[in-house]
């Protein structure tokens, strides 16, 4: 039986939220599958994934075939990376031990770029809105300055009719 790991779609329309599985490569897209390996939301910035690295590895080891998303978001997560350190521990190149170190620097370092990602986005969306903040501020500025200058006009014009002659034309009539 050929497995795959692929994604199969959840969610709603126009909000699509995939669950990570390993399935029998014949059954259908959202069908039955044989493990649920993780969780991939496309839909926050960064993408959310939650991956359990060591079912995936499991799978990749017993010859799961992952489809071309699957194996990009796998080697996000370094499932692929951990798989090809078991397999140099199986062949004696280096130690488990030495695996596990390697695989925890990389994760580390992983953990910096996406942290450093995060503080990005939040700090150009700190910047959006202080500069939406200081346009709002000068519409406002423009906006009340044109109003006290309308409000001159009138008390201008009002003081450049004579009083005197409207109160008259009204007694006249």
């Amino acid at each position: 039986m050929p497995v795959k790991i692929r994604l199969q779609r959840h969610g709603k329309k126009g909000k699509p939220y995939y669950w990570i599985v390993a399935a029998d490569a014949r059954s259908k897209r959202d069908g039955k599958y044989l493990d649920k390996i993780g969780a991939y939301n496309p839909n926050t910035n960064p993408a959310t994934i939650e991956l359990d690295v060591d079912g995936a590895v499991k799978w990749l080891q017993n010859g799961a075939q992952p489809t071309d998303t699957a194996r990009a978001i796998l080697s996000y997560k370094g499932a692929m990376l951990k798989n090809h350190l078991a397999g140099g521990v199986n062949k004696g190149a280096f130690t488990e031990e030495e695996a596990e170190k390697k695989f925890q620097a990389w994760l580390d370092e992983k953990a910096a770029k996406i942290d450093a990602k995060k503080d990005d986005l939040a700090k150009a969306d700190a910047d959006a809105k202080a500069k939406a903040l200081a346009a709002e501020k000068a519409v406002n500025e423009a906006r009340v300055a044109v109003e006290e200058v309308a409000e001159e006009v009138v008390e201008e014009t009002a003081e450049d009719t004579p009083v005197a002659d409207t109160e008259a034309s009204n007694e006249e009539e």
